[in-house]
């Protein structure tokens, strides 16, 4: 192995090592790893622009933050050091899960382009149609999944 290829392999085993452990369907990621070693979260859209500014913003690789083992990207890195600074107030809620969906004791995909924020935190929902059962009762669904999030965080989709 080449020296260069040998530290690169070396640099991306102890990111991966670093990350804490988490299991696989606690959150709602892409398929494989960024080359930050994590999997992409929010799929790659800018969670600080999207809650601060309430736009869809691509991140980009060159901006990417790791919280909870999963990878964020950034349209910029003032964001992405806002992010890291308290990482909590923009990652998505019940692990980027759609929230009706997990209202509903389910894990779907939490699409960005289906979302809200309400009280500053970002919701996230599988499609138009569901988005659209969501706000028949906004404050319902949202209540009801945060209490089963608590039940069915740790369990795998494919289980529910």
């Amino acid at each position: 192995m080449k020296k260069p290829l040998a530290i690169a392999s070396l640099a991306l085993i102890t990111a991966m090592a670093a990350n804490p452990a988490f299991a696989a369907d606690e959150f709602n990621t892409a398929p494989g790893l960024t080359a930050a070693g994590a999997p992409l979260g929010l799929h790659g859209v800018d969670p600080v622009a999207f809650i601060d500014i309430g736009n869809r913003v691509e991140g980009r690789a060159e901006f990417t933050a790791i919280h909870d083992g999963v990878a964020y990207y950034f349209s910029t890195e003032a964001n992405m050091r806002k992010f890291k600074r308290n990482a909590a107030d923009y990652t998505p809620q019940n692990g980027g899960f759609c929230t009706y969906g997990v209202s509903v004791g389910k894990k779907f995909d939490g699409d960005p382009q289906f979302a809200d924020i309400r009280d500053g935190k970002l919701y996230v929902f599988l499609n138009e149609e569901i988005f659209n059962a969501y706000q028949k009762d906004e404050t319902g669904t949202i209540a009801t999944a945060e209490d089963k999030w608590t039940k069915i965080k740790h369990t795998a989709a494919k289980d529910l």
